[in-house]
């Protein structure tokens, strides 16, 4: 039996052992945060009279994911074995990825109901200066039936990309990446949500185009509609099967796929997968997401404050915990 210390994927041995401690905030941070979120959505649901729908299936489905991971992660814990420590990690990682996009979800539609107006000209007389025409993306994808279905596919990529990186991780070992990008992700979702009532919009596709929609994006028109039933109360019950994009700006799909490059960045192999995958996603984001450039900028600028407000609390947090100096702390791979 021998004991090797694992690195970032594409990366030799050698070369990881030797990469100086990239501090972070440890995982349960994290649990403790989403603990709180879930509070505070709660409170902002029961103030706007919205329930969550547990009688459908949806709900039964998302409980038994949860179920599973968390039964998965329990069975591993031991970590006694190479496969045991890669299942316990993936499993740890998919319950705090899915726990976070779920209540940043339902937390769109909470905080949607306290919204007032639309911003579209704004946003629209912001594209208009940066020359960017919006009305030519959508005319292009129509003429272009391919363009809609790639669009389509890499607009909804926005859940593969996780996957397929926690996978990654999980399977490398290096859980300090792991905890970065999670935190990340938390606290990315909670500036978008806090900067959404300033940005409330109906979307590119109902506020520019007149007339019969020929190309019915994945996004539809449900901002422009869900909306003002939310703030009228109309609306009462959430179904997590039927979750709908209600944010326009700052734009989380720009968000996710910044995050995404930047973690799988330094990953050599998953690379060339996945950056030019959530690249097409930004280029498809447009359109299948009726997203305004300002508002994907804005997303862009959000996923770089996200970037750098992790970086420095989990500095602070190593300074006081006199972790930084030394080398990262890595699991071994029994084999």
């Amino acid at each position: 039996m021998t004991i090797q210390p694992t690195g970032l994927l594409g990366q030799n041995q050698e070369t990881a052992a030797s990469d100086p401690i990239r501090p972070c905030v440890p995982l349960r941070w994290l649990t403790v945060a989403l603990m709180g979120s879930c509070a505070v959505v709660a409170g902002l649901m029961v103030q706007n009279q919205l329930g969550i729908n547990w009688r459908n299936g949806a709900f039964a489905a998302f409980l038994a994911i949860l179920g599973v991971l968390g039964l998965a992660r329990y069975w591993a814990v031991p970590a006694a074995t190479t496969a045991q420590r890669r299942t316990r990690d993936f499993c740890e990682y998919a319950l705090l990825m899915v726990s976070a996009s779920a209540i940043g979800g339902v937390a769109s539609y909470a905080t949607a109901s306290d919204t007032q107006g639309f911003v579209d000209p704004l946003l629209a007389g912001l594209d208009a200066k940066l020359h960017f025409n919006w009305l030519a993306w959508y005319q292009m994808v129509i003429h272009h039936p391919v363009l809609q279905h790639l669009g389509a596919a890499a607009y909804s990529s926005i859940y593969v990309s996780p996957v397929i990186l926690l996978g990654a991780i999980a399977w490398s070992g290096d859980r300090s990446a792991a905890q970065r990008f999670l935190f990340t992700y938390w606290l990315a979702a909670t500036m978008t949500l806090a900067l959404f009532p300033l940005f409330p919009a109906k979307g590119a596709l109902e506020y520019l185009w007149h007339g019969p929609i020929p190309y019915m994006p994945t996004n539809n028109l449900y901002q422009g509609s869900i909306i003002p039933a939310l703030r009228q109360h109309t609306f009462g019950e959430i179904n997590l099967g039927a979750l709908r994009g209600l944010v326009c700006a700052p734009s989380f799909h720009t968000v996710c796929a910044t995050l995404y490059i930047v973690t799988a960045w330094p990953m050599r192999r998953l690379r060339f997968v996945l950056v030019p995958l959530n690249v097409a996603m930004l280029l498809s984001t447009p359109v299948e997401g009726t997203h305004y450039l300002s508002d994907m900028l804005l997303g862009f600028a959000v996923a770089l404050v996200a970037l750098k407000l992790e970086a420095l609390l989990s500095t602070r947090f190593c300074a006081r915990s006199g972790k930084i100096k030394g080398f990262r702390q890595r699991v071994p791979v029994v084999s």
